[in-house]
């Protein structure tokens, strides 16, 4: 832009210089008057304000008669980094920035107004043209610092979250802040049902954590989450009634498969409840859509513990079983889990397997039979109870490994 030319439009910059602190004491008071976000000065304490708006009308003086000036961007751009800081909503900043370059100009334009002098007529409306040009390239400047730094801020607030996640999973301690104290920063409840959820989708783990999380968050349900390069993981927090909500809402979100923890209260359980939730969602075979739920069952839990050792002593109680053909291993394997499941009901297993009650009596023998342990001795019942729970989903060979039966919701 070229450099404006004439005394007279010098004169009227050099008028507004001096009435510079009275436009800007008006320019504030309208902006308070006008925009809610300003008038208490809570967000923006009023000494900031004048002292922004005094150094962006400063600057767009400078840029009037002078077309090499970019002072007024640089403090534009000033401005809407520190506004972003603040959390100051952009539209209000602008419309602040309006109202004060606005001010300026019915200063400007008062100088003259009366005047029948055709130079400082001819000064004002050159002064307008390139005022509103400057005015413009401020605002621009303005929207990109404000973004740039929100986008920031929203960076570094998303890794401080993934930190704390990362640190309730681990049990380490973050900024000398154990558990309950990290809960607290994440907005969790401290004293209701948490329920720890390891999940892949479809789409890439980031944008699959997004759609989770607002998918969660508009049903009120609080949750916090980690993302690595293949899946995401998370603590979501749940009231008594909200378990089937959560359950819904992971499906709607496009999970594909999921594996869940049981219900636990303590924040300080959490790198247990991880790892049960990592132990069921691996117990999901590759290309299924499932939801799995690790059993509540604390003897699930102390098997998972030690997986080699639960699929050991699984090897020395069901061998026998694990060793007949698929068909047929497969069958008395489901029965007895169900039964288990199911309280050692037949007539509940009976119709959970859509079968007749003397087929599963049959099978139930055949696997005392089969191992030589009855399922009406205590020692021996909890023995093959314990070795189900070691069972998990199908091996290479077909046998069953991995470390207890989770209930598939999905």
């Amino acid at each position: 832009m070229r450099r404006m030319s004439g005394s007279a439009v010098h004169d009227l910059v050099t008028c507004a210089r001096e009435d510079l602190a009275q436009v800007v004491d008006d320019a504030c008071t309208a902006i308070r008057g006008q925009l809610e976000f300003y008038r208490h000065g809570d967000a923006v304490p009023v000494d900031d304000l004048k002292q922004s708006v005094a150094l962006n009308l400063g600057a767009l003086l400078d840029a009037l008669v002078d077309p090499d000036a970019t002072s007024h961007v640089g403090a534009a751009e000033e401005t809407g980094r520190t506004r972003a800081r603040q959390r100051a909503p952009l539209p209000e900043v602008l419309q602040a920035f309006r109202i004060a370059n606005t001010t300026l100009w019915d200063g400007l334009a008062g100088r003259v107004r009366g005047a029948v002098d055709p130079r400082s007529l001819s000064a004002l409306a050159e002064v307008a043209n390139v005022l509103w040009h400057r005015a413009d390239a401020q605002a621009r400047a303005l929207t990109d610092s404000y973004r740039d730094a929100t986008a920031e801020l929203v960076a570094a607030h998303e890794r401080r979250r993934a930190a704390l996640v990362d640190a309730l999973f681990s049990g380490h301690i973050v900024l000398n802040s154990g558990p309950w104290e990290i809960g607290k920063m994440l907005g969790l409840s401290l004293d209701g049902s948490l329920v720890v959820a390891v999940v892949e989708t479809s789409g890439t783990p980031q944008d699959g954590r997004a759609a989770v999380e607002k998918r969660l968050a508009e049903h009120g349900i609080v949750s916090a989450w980690y993302v690595n390069t293949t899946l995401y993981a998370g603590v979501v927090s749940l009231r008594e009634d909200q378990h089937g909500l959560m359950l819904r809402m992971l499906r709607e979100a496009g999970v594909t498969r999921a594996g869940l923890s049981p219900v636990y209260r303590s924040l300080a359980d959490t790198p247990r409840a991880f790892h049960l939730a990592r132990t069921a969602l691996a117990e999901i075979p590759a290309g299924d859509a499932a939801i799995r739920e690790f059993s509540s069952s604390p003897l699930a839990g102390l098997v998972a513990r030690d997986p080699d050792e639960g699929r050991r002593m699984a090897q020395d109680v069901l061998g026998a079983v694990l060793d007949l053909p698929a068909e047929d291993r497969q069958g008395l394997l489901e029965t007895l889990r169900v039964y288990f499941d199911e309280g050692g009901s037949t007539e509940r297993t009976a119709r959970t397997l859509h079968c007749h009650p003397n087929t599963v009596r049959y099978r139930l023998h055949r696997i005392t039979e089969l191992t030589g342990r009855s399922l009406n001795e205590p020692r021996t019942l909890a023995e093959l109870v314990t070795a189900t729970y070691a069972l998990g989903s199908h091996d290479d060979n077909g046998r069953r490994g991995g470390v207890g039966p989770r209930r598939s919701t999905g």
